[in-house]
């Protein structure tokens, strides 16, 4: 076999395994706008508060926000496919070292927004990324987050991706979401402000951005994703 021989045989394994991974990963995403509709809809049906925000918005074919309560959720494909660093311990599973390609997958992030930054156009405003979730071609899932979501799904040797599982991956990111209360900033890191910038925002939005916790800038979302 030639050097050039190999080079075709690995665009042909590489290549192909990629394309099935970023088919089989769109469709799944179709999956989860699916059933972030069906929540939307079973919620609104079920809140007689018309003051509480419930709606679901198709952003992009990659992107859609669902809007529960005083929280966004921004759900957010990636084009690419990812691999994992060879230390990683599903990368040492027996499923994965009976087939290499299996460690391959494509990603969904999940990002949790104030509904006020959008609300009030409060683009500095910080939000959080609450999970990751990673599908490769044979439908295997896991996800990748803080907290009890994280060890929830970490069976990626047994935990297929269908329509049941994605509502309650949805349901768990909207819980999450909800119990993760936003606080009071610490008092010297908001001490300081400059005069130009109070001046500019015309009393119609805080000194300073807001956020549940230091993470993601929403200005920055689109040059991310």
């Amino acid at each position: 076999m030639t050097h050039l021989d190999k080079t075709k045989e690995l665009i042909l394994q590489k290549s192909v395994l990629k394309q099935d991974i970023f088919e089989n990963i769109q469709s799944h995403f179709m999956v989860f706008k699916k059933q972030a509709q069906e929540i939307e809809h079973q919620l609104k049906n079920w809140c007689a508060d018309a003051r509480i925000s419930i709606k679901y918005s198709e952003e992009h074919r990659f992107e859609f926000w669902l809007q529960v309560g005083g929280d966004l959720l921004i759900f957010s494909m990636h084009t690419n496919v990812f691999s994992f660093p060879e230390e990683h311990v599903f990368l040492k599973s027996k499923y994965v070292k009976e087939n290499t390609n299996r460690g391959f997958c494509g990603m969904i992030e999940v990002y949790n927004f104030l509904n006020d930054s959008i609300k009030y156009q409060r683009n500095n405003d910080i939000g959080e990324l609450i999970a990751r979730v990673f599908i490769n071609s044979e439908n295997h899932f896991f996800v990748e987050a803080d907290g009890p979501l994280g060890f929830k799904y970490r069976d990626y040797d047994k935990q297929i991706i269908d329509e049941n599982a994605v509502f309650q991956l949805i349901e768990n990111f909207i819980n999450s979401s909800i119990d993760f209360d936003l606080w009071v900033p610490n008092f010297n890191d908001v001490r300081y402000v400059p005069l130009n910038y109070l001046m500019m925002r015309n009393g119609e939005n805080p000194p300073h951005e807001t956020s549940k916790r230091l993470g993601f800038d929403i200005y920055n979302l689109d040059q991310e994703i």
